[in-house]
């Protein structure tokens, strides 16, 4: 009969008897712990103290009991909120565990945590820097124009800042509210790449780098699903990106390729890949790139006017596209950086 009970919940749920001995254990419960349905002492399966401070709890008081149930699986870790409740039925007496998976609420709000620390790190920087200038012209700097304008051109730079780390915030929050609605309208990516390349055009003439595209013959065909603002936004990124940190002098490539059937995406698709020369990125950062307010080098980022936020834009943008980012790259011989577009 406990058995037959046990199955018919869908979570991970224990029977435990009053001497503290495992009296039945559903196939999910098993799943979490291979013990869970033999007769034996239950703390010899589930070894945490909160979860028999629970159980005796529950007994004593007759009353349901809330505590917390951590499993690891290799790297894997999984955080469960368990419910003991009394249950009385004819002879039949003990505690009923039920386990609720709770690690990606925990997750979501601790990602929550980090974003409200990282956005307040990266306005409180600049902002305490704007008010210590304000201070010093209306103080020891009063009469000294020099200092005027010095000071006013590192806060315009400083408020610049500010307002793009706003304008990125927006962005990433309207990618994520759209991220279910797909594009429909058709969008020719090659114009588009073409558009951005001359918007860039003089921020590559500082930089002294020549930026090619590779792969538009005559006849290719570069029509996709997507929403053109966002692709503008996701090559513009990219582009950008590879002139910045590419070498001074350098190149930067933009190759055009049919791809045919994609295997990840199953059906036929087109690969963007925006390449540069510079000096690479470490294996261990490259899965953290697209997470927000990463960076390799925060000087360096901050100092080129990045707000730490546009490569999980393009993330967030390349998904809703249904499309994939993928990133390459070596120490000393640059970055690829590849966009995969399906075709419908």
């Amino acid at each position: 009969m406990i058995s037959s009970v046990l199955e018919a919940i869908p979570l991970p749920s224990v029977f435990i008897g009053p001497d503290a001995r495992i009296m039945g254990g559903n196939k999910l419960a098993v799943g979490l712990q291979p013990g869970a349905s033999e007769t034996r002492a239950f703390v010899l399966v589930f070894r945490q103290p909160g979860f028999s401070r629970a159980f005796e709890e529950c007994m004593r008081t007759k009353t349901p009991q809330h505590t917390s149930y951590t499993h690891v699986d290799g790297v894997q870790e999984t955080r469960f909120d368990v419910t003991c409740s009394y249950v009385s039925y004819g002879e039949l007496t003990g505690v009923l565990a039920c386990f609720r998976d709770v690690s990606e609420v925990e997750q979501a709000s601790e990602i929550r945590r980090d974003f409200v620390a990282n956005v307040s790190h990266e306005l409180k920087t600049p902002l305490t820097a704007v008010l210590g200038f304000i201070e010093t012209l209306q103080g020891p700097a009063k009469g000294d124009q020099d200092a005027h304008d010095r000071f006013l051109s590192i806060m315009g730079e400083e408020a610049s800042r500010m307002n793009r780390l706003v304008g990125d915030l927006l962005s990433l929050s309207r990618v994520e509210e759209e991220a279910r609605m797909r594009p429909t309208e058709n969008v020719h990516v090659g114009d588009i790449v073409g558009t951005v390349v001359r918007n860039l055009s003089e921020v590559a003439r500082a930089r002294g780098t020549e930026v090619q595209i590779l792969g538009l013959d005559e006849g290719f065909d570069t029509v996709v699903p997507g929403d053109a603002d966002q692709l503008v936004q996701v090559f513009t990124n990219l582009i950008e990106n590879a002139i910045k940190y590419g070498k001074e002098q350098g190149q930067v490539t933009i190759e055009f390729m049919d791809v045919g059937r994609d295997a990840f995406l199953r059906q036929d698709a087109i690969r963007i890949e925006v390449s540069d020369d510079g000096a690479g990125i470490d294996p261990l950062d490259i899965p953290r790139l697209t997470e927000r307010f990463y960076r390799i080098d925060s000087h360096r980022s901050r100092a080129m006017g990045g707000t730490g936020l546009g490569l999980a834009i393009v993330k967030h943008i390349v998904n809703r596209h249904r499309g994939r980012l993928k990133i390459d790259s070596t120490l000393g011989q640059g970055s690829r950086f590849s966009v995969v577009l399906p075709r419908k």
